[in-house]
């Protein structure tokens, strides 16, 4: 595969496993109630906006420790789905602890709440394998040179040699 399509099924599986974390956070956050199994109405015109937020704001936080991860596993030929999904679960973790406040004084962020942390990161995971089932398996197949060419077959015994 050329660098060029690697590059679009890289972008597709990073577009795929924010909106797959999205899903997740947004689910979480917003519905906690689902943990009841209570089975209420829910407005589906809600959820698909809610979504939709969801995907934007996953995804224009996660892309640039996104990046370093998938920089990181192209280069060196990582294919490993736990090093997807622990690289998704360090990612779900800063975007979280990229918006709490952080006390340099006494080194410790302010205000974590430690269920968000765990959806984030979880979040994160899900989304890893997401990225890790689309792309990852090929991860820096593109720097593997191509095969080369079979020569062609013998003559038959019985043709003469062309002058």
């Amino acid at each position: 595969m050329s660098l060029i399509g690697r590059i679009f099924v890289v972008l597709f599986a990073f577009l795929a496993a924010c909106f797959v974390a999205g899903m997740i956070v947004v689910g979480a956050v917003l519905y906690p109630e689902f943990s009841d199994l209570d089975g209420g109405a829910i407005d589906q015109s809600a959820i698909n906006i809610v979504l939709g937020f969801g995907f934007i704001f996953l995804s224009g936080f996660a892309l640039l420790p996104a990046l370093i991860v998938v920089l990181i596993t192209e280069a060196f030929y990582i294919r490993s789905v736990l090093a997807y999904a622990v690289g998704g679960g360090i990612v779900g973790a800063a975007c979280y602890l990229g918006l709490v406040p952080f006390d340099p004084e006494t080194l410790r962020f302010d205000g974590i709440v430690r269920r968000h942390l765990e959806i984030m990161t979880g979040a994160g995971i899900v989304a890893g394998l997401v990225y890790w089932m689309i792309a990852g398996r090929s991860a820096g197949a593109w720097r593997e040179p191509r095969p080369p060419l079979r020569p062609p077959p013998p003559l038959p015994s019985q043709s003469r040699p062309q002058a």
